[in-house]
């Protein structure tokens, strides 16, 4: 009887919210999470999932087991790692979501500076401007671009992205410049589909206090490089993060407008689930971002 794994597939199973899901974390048949499942439930004498067709919920004796299972499998990592760092380097795997751009532009390099020197860290990414649901799907760490209103993650900010609206000078010669916000109700506006306001941009008005302006956009996209592309291209006016327009406004491809009134940024955040134990890699890792990206011009 292996208890370790028993623990394994109870939290899997509740993290992942079924056993499809959860065998395919472990890398074992459906059938052989199941049974063991049931055998544990056997043999502790209580029933610690709420079964439907669709998925599995905790009762709450399951749900007070997974939290002691959960502790255990932590202090067991911890022991693990504690005897690996005697050796002095890190290992295991970081399975991280992130911003396709981001992760492309500014993710990657990183990720091949800090696997250079930890050899023994092995990566597995997801680039994917959707939000992520860490837990349920198995991630050690998201990468987010936001202003967070999720409690219940543990967060802490890696830098300070700026914003940046811009337009091409085809575009601009064409359509004219906007000299006020309000103004951009007249204009072709390209916007970003995952905006926390849908369809908004805010704005600062002349006594430092933001304010929102509902766009009429000519299209929507979940991608900042797209956006960046149709906007070279003239058919509209963006409101981007500088990391993603920077090279394009280098080049001259496009033109910083309304730049008194759209002095504003958003935060980089590292999140974790305060339900998963922190291990030494992920937080290893994370410092080694904040540091990294603490003094970017670009972002």
């Amino acid at each position: 009887m292996n208890k370790f794994m028993e623990l394994q597939i109870l939290t899997n199973v509740a993290d992942a919210g079924g056993i499809s899901k959860a065998a395919d974390r472990l890398g074992i048949a459906k059938s052989a999470v199941s049974r063991r499942l049931s055998e544990l439930e056997q043999r502790l004498g209580i029933q610690l999932f709420h079964r439907t067709t669709r998925s599995m919920k905790l009762t709450e004796l399951g749900h007070s087991f997974y939290l002691q299972a959960t502790r255990i499998l932590s202090d067991l990592e911890e022991a693990e790692e504690s005897v690996s760092q005697s050796h002095g380097d890190l290992s295991g795997t970081i399975k991280i979501a992130a911003p396709l751009s981001f992760g492309l532009l500014h993710l990657g390099p990183a990720l091949i500076d800090f696997q250079q020197q930890h050899p023994n860290i092995m990566f597995d990414i997801d680039f994917n401007d959707r939000q992520i649901d860490l837990v349920h799907e198995g991630f050690d760490l998201g990468i987010r671009i936001a202003k967070l209103q999720d409690s219940s993650l543990i967060a802490r900010k890696i830098a300070k992205a700026r914003l940046v609206i811009c337009a091409s000078p085809s575009y601009l010669k064409k359509k004219g410049e906007p000299k006020t916000p309000e103004e951009l109700i007249d204009h072709d506006c390209l916007v970003y589909s995952l905006l926390n306001v849908s369809n908004s941009w805010v704005f600062n008005n002349s006594k430092g206090k933001n304010y929102q302006i509902k766009m009429n956009p000519v299209l929507i996209a979940n991608n900042g490089d797209f956006l960046k592309t149709v906007a070279i291209a003239g058919m509209g006016i963006i409101l981007e993060p500088l990391f993603i327009a920077h090279d394009a406004i280098q080049k001259k491809q496009l033109i910083p407008i309304l730049q008194d009134y759209s002095k504003l940024s958003t935060d980089i955040w590292a999140i974790t689930s305060h339900t998963r134990h922190l291990s030494h890699r992920v937080r290893s890792f994370i410092n080694f971002l904040i540091s990294r990206f603490k003094d970017s011009a670009h972002i």
